[in-house]
């Protein structure tokens, strides 16, 4: 209790090229290029965040560096993420992929990549775009928040829930509040980076796209959500 009571309180630390990162994020090549580079900039592509809504949902009840290692093997498994191969995936594939060692061997989660790319496409076919769907439950703004503490980083919000609810209505799965938030903070929707952190201190930035981050006052998230702990490394 106490470890993680301490974990909760914990501040931007110092990395060894004297820069000051979030506390969840561990001296890990990977997953310091992770935080610098992607997470809480705002992300507008379709297939990417077809990518990433998948790869939320195969955290589930792992630390998300685990999934970041695999990632590579993840696009190499399921096609890039092209959509419309993964839709047409059937049993033997499915067999095929419960085999690869390279990514999560869970069925449940493999299936729901499968379900979620027919879903994307119907989705698609609606002439909506996942981009401005996800982005609809903040208005089309990126929300910038700051927290001291770990323990105030939030796991979940009401747009997170909105999201959640709306993603499952179209037949999208493994898409609880968590996992949603959790995207919602990969893909910029919300920054959250803790205040000292380097990238807070930053202005607005702009992922390797070229898309622009928009800022919005720091209260547009309701606070008193619990500590986060997805971004936790095992």
């Amino acid at each position: 209790m106490a470890a993680a009571t301490d974990r909760s309180q914990r501040a931007a630390v110092l990395h060894a090229d004297g820069k000051k990162r979030c506390a969840w994020c561990t001296e890990d090549p990977l997953y310091v290029a992770y935080h610098d580079e992607e997470w809480g900039l705002p992300l507008h592509d379709d297939p990417r965040l077809f990518e990433m809504l998948c790869l939320e949902g195969a955290q589930a009840g792992l630390s998300w560096l685990t999934i970041l290692r695999k990632r590579e093997n993840y696009r190499r498994a399921f096609d890039g993420f092209d959509a419309e191969k993964m839709a047409r995936y059937g049993t033997q594939r499915q067999s095929e992929l419960l085999r690869d060692a390279g990514i999560v061997r869970n069925r449940l989660k493999v299936a729901a990549f499968i379900g979620n790319a027919r879903a994307y496409l119907k989705l698609r076919e609606t002439g909506e775009s996942l981009d401005h769907y996800l982005w609809q439950f903040t208005e089309g703004r990126s929300l910038r928040l700051r927290p001291r503490r770990l323990g105030a980083v939030r796991t979940s919000s009401p747009q997170s829930d909105a999201m959640s609810r709306g993603l499952k209505s179209l037949g999208f799965s493994f898409i609880g509040t968590t996992i949603c938030y959790a995207l919602m903070q990969a893909v910029g929707i919300v920054d959250e980076h803790q205040h000292q952190c380097w990238a807070a201190a930053s202005p607005p930035r702009e992922r390797r796209t070229g898309l622009m981050a928009v800022a919005a006052p720091s209260d547009q998230i309701t606070r008193g959500a619990r500590p986060r702990s997805t971004r936790c490394s095992s």
